[in-house]
């Protein structure tokens, strides 16, 4: 089967699904409370896609050309019955890579069974190790050791881990060089990801955001970091690791350096819609398409249609203005 590619010829390569809209963390760059409090209503469980429904549109992705599919949130591991459908995902003969991205608040009990279900490897969300900087972000009961156990565990049953931390200024960014030490030591990649105008409630500026070289020349005062060539196309970190090491830490640059010219990535949202840009206002409703009882045709050739004309690269485009006034899906909905 040919490579689907859109206007700038940019593949189809990954999937990432969020199965949930729910998270136990009020982040406050992602759920802040005053938007997501006790009233806020979540979309019922019919309103998301069945793990039958997700099977299908992952066996017709792969038959596109997806290998790797990554599951989100919300907090995915608050789904019911997860690793069932991991399961399913794992079965699907030329799917290569099965992926989660989580808070890991409840990946200690649950780790076992994510890897007997066949996934592969954990991407876990922690933006810093000291407890009163941890909790002021998360805005909850949540402590750090809660975090770093799962992720023990997780390395304990054989799933691979990486460790995201969003830095915004004034928030975490005295987190930067512990984060470093702690991970660098238990030889773990880390990656700073640049604080991101994802969705319109999380009141961002560009004066927040510390970007990747400022970034690298506070990790340079430390540590002595030697560039690491890209693993495939499409990658988005920019990747170093500790001379002397075989240990990572990377970049995800998406204010200061775009990647939008090698983004292979569609997203499929909590409400069952497919997004082919993480900053994308509007999508299309498979939701709507699969419970039409369309055959498998019809819903690969909807999906070919949007790729083929996804024109998207905000982060190349982004103003002050388009940041502030664009109205777009919440981080919460799409997962990132």
């Amino acid at each position: 089967m040919s490579v689907i590619k859109d206007k700038f010829g940019r593949p189809l390569q990954d999937l990432r699904i969020s199965v949930t809209d729910r998270c136990n963390f009020r982040c406050r760059y992602c759920m802040p409370r005053e938007m997501f409090g006790k009233d806020f209503t979540f979309m019922p469980r019919k309103q998301l896609l069945s793990f039958e429904e997700i099977e299908r549109i992952a066996k017709i992705f792969v038959q596109m050309g997806v290998r790797k599919i990554r599951l989100t949130g919300g907090e995915p591991l608050l789904r019911k019955d997860l690793p069932v459908l991991i399961e399913k995902l794992a079965s699907i003969p030329e799917l290569e890579d099965v992926a989660l991205t989580t808070n890991a608040s409840l990946l200690e009990r649950m780790a076992w069974e994510l890897k007997a279900a066949g996934l592969n490897r954990v991407n876990v969300s922690l933006d810093a190790i000291d407890d009163a900087v941890f909790a002021e972000i998360n805005d909850s009961s949540y402590k750090t050791n809660t975090v770093l156990r799962g992720i023990d565990k997780a390395q304990e049953v054989g799933l691979g881990v990486k460790v995201n931390m969003v830095v915004k200024k004034g928030m975490n960014d005295n987190q930067v060089i512990p984060m470093a030490t702690y991970f660098k030591e238990r030889g773990i990649t880390l990656r700073f990801i640049e604080f991101m105008d994802v969705g319109t409630t999380n009141a961002w500026d560009f004066s927040q955001v510390i970007t990747k070289k400022e970034l690298y020349d506070e990790l340079s005062k430390h540590f002595s970091l030697e560039a690491v060539n890209s693993a495939y196309v499409g990658e988005v970190a920019k990747r170093y690791r500790y001379t002397g090491s075989a240990t990572e830490v990377g970049f995800i640059t998406s204010v200061s350096e775009s990647f939008c010219s090698s983004c292979t990535r569609a997203r499929i949202a909590a409400d069952g819609k497919l997004y082919t840009c993480l900053f994308a206002s509007d999508g299309l409703d498979l939701r709507s398409i699969l419970r039409s009882e369309t055959d498998d045709e019809a819903i690969r050739s909807a999906v070919v249609c949007a790729w083929q004309k996804r024109d998207d690269r905000y982060s190349d485009e982004r103003t002050e203005e388009t940041a502030k006034n664009r109205k777009k899906i919440e981080m919460s909905y799409i997962g990132g």
